[in-house]
């Protein structure tokens, strides 16, 4: 059984790869807002995923966030969570995400625990659908 007070805590360096102008949410080489949700994302599940009975997983559905504050090339983004709320399969983070300046983003994050096969099964029976 999760319990609130978990912690997480990965990094990345801004790069061509995770910059506004590559992933197409804007035009300049700065930490692009989609890598900041992906960052923050992947911290919360990494937080809980050995915590999680084998075969399950999480998946987010919903994420509530400001980026306030550019990032330039070159320069390390990390993102802090925080498990704040466990209700039954539903589990809310608090996410922050700071460059070597400070604060750049943060809010909440909403993930929910699954049975792995049976979410990709689901998943893959929309391809068949078509």
């Amino acid at each position: 059984m999760l319990e609130t007070g978990i912690k997480g805590k990965q990094e990345v360096v801004v790069s061509d790869a995770n910059s506004a102008k590559t992933m197409g949410s804007g035009t300049l080489d700065v930490f692009a807002t989609p890598a900041m949700t992906a960052l923050m994302e992947k911290t919360a599940w990494m937080s809980v995923a050995d915590q999680l009975d084998e075969g399950c997983g999480t998946v987010g559905t919903l994420l509530n966030v400001t980026h306030d504050a550019p990032t330039p090339l070159g320069m390390t983004v990390w993102c802090e969570t925080e498990l704040v709320e466990v209700d039954g399969r539903r589990l809310v983070f608090d996410v922050a995400a700071y460059d070597a300046k400070g604060k750049i983003g943060g809010g909440r994050h909403e993930r929910f625990i699954i049975q792995n096969e049976k979410f990709q099964a689901k998943a893959n029976k929309k391809a068949l659908a078509e």
